[in-house]
């Protein structure tokens, strides 16, 4: 039998445009019980947020075959068969691999997103115009086993404060799951690793701070139970969950901006793809003066300098990185081979 197909006609800045929706009552929210034509009609709603926040950008689209509880996979360039309105550019990845990557300027092409399966964008920090050069500064706190959203909460409020200090204004959102990220405009006059290391400064101060609730160490064995600091999310082609894009739970939630003010009471659950639009409509967008406010990160990277400078050098990349400048080893610590004692059986010198 085949699939059925609803046409949907989408208001955009060049006119309408139609896009053809198959199997639009797939349930694609199990727990929620949201469709696929819901899901698209939610991008309608949120079309304007959702574009001045992941909008003109690369963006990688994380894709599922069945519901979010099924397979997926990421999709980064325009398959064969895209609309002529979708819109690409060239990248460069960590291994210095170059490659078109898909860019979204209209509402039609999120409802094309839709159709494709996609439940996730992953937007670049960095314009299309000017890919290596990131516009906003991103960290994200990650809760580690034994914590969630409550332990969270203090310690984006105490980021807060490490990034005014540094002259930033930072901006947050719910993670979509248990964690919160925090942004900051910046002015775009460093590429990435610049970045990474204002983001690696920033963590540091804040586990200075805060050392019982906040941890920077790369390996899970060695975090307890803390908020984890993700500062490899700074790095080229590392992306995390858009403002206002679903994310893959069963019940439908949305990484969603939300005012500092909000924080300490707010219930990331209660952010969904049938709430926000709503939550729109009664108080309006929290990042809509976003980029307004952009600073330099000057003050972060002196203190990376001045940490350096006290010992404290570079951090692990992601594994499919290549060896950095400055590297630790990339080995877990209870991998590591054990440094010999003097006198032990491999240690031992000669007698004489």
């Amino acid at each position: 039998m085949p699939s059925t197909r609803t046409l949907l006609t989408i208001p955009g800045p060049l006119g309408e445009r139609e896009v053809a929706l198959s199997s639009p009552d797939r349930v694609v929210f199990p727990e929620a019980g949201v469709t696929k034509l819901e899901l698209a009609e939610y991008f309608v709603e949120v079309q304007a947020p959702f574009l001045a926040a992941n909008g003109h950008r690369p963006v990688s689209l994380e894709r599922f075959g069945d519901t979010v509880l099924g397979e997926h996979f990421f999709s980064k360039n325009p398959p064969k068969g895209a609309p002529e309105y979708l819109q690409d550019v060239e990248v460069v990845y960590p291994s210095g691999r170059k490659h078109p990557q898909i860019v979204l300027t209209e509402p039609a092409s999120m409802v094309w997103a839709v159709q494709m399966n996609t439940v996730v964008f992953h937007p670049w920090p960095s314009l299309a115009s000017d890919t290596d050069t990131p516009i906003e500064l991103r960290i994200d706190l990650d809760p580690q086993p034994g914590t969630g959203f409550a332990e969270a909460v203090p310690v984006a409020i105490e980021l807060r404060e490490v990034l005014r200090e540094a002259g930033l204004e930072p901006r947050l959102k719910t993670s979509g799951n248990r964690g919160i990220h925090v942004f900051a405009p910046i002015i775009p006059r460093h590429e990435f690793l610049d970045v990474r290391h204002a983001v690696i400064a920033a963590a540091r101060e804040l586990e200075r701070r805060m050392p019982r609730q906040v941890t920077t160490n790369w390996w899970k064995e060695a975090r307890g139970e803390r908020i984890f600091v993700d500062f490899n999310q700074a790095n080229r082609d590392r992306t995390m969950a858009g403002a206002y894009s679903p994310r893959a739970l069963t019940h439908a939630p949305v990484s969603t901006p939300i005012t500092w003010d909000e924080l300490p009471e707010v219930d990331p659950r209660e952010f969904t793809v049938r709430t926000v639009p709503e939550r729109l409509r009664a108080h309006g967008d929290p990042w809509a003066e976003f980029a307004s406010g952009a600073a330099e990160i000057e003050t972060l990277l002196r203190w990376w300098e001045r940490d350096v400078a006290a010992g404290l050098g570079e951090l692990p990349f992601p594994p499919d990185y290549p060896k950095m400048p400055g590297e630790p080893p990339r080995v877990q610590p209870s991998r590591a081979k054990k440094v010999p004692r003097e006198g032990d059986a491999r240690g031992r010198t000669a007698k004489t």
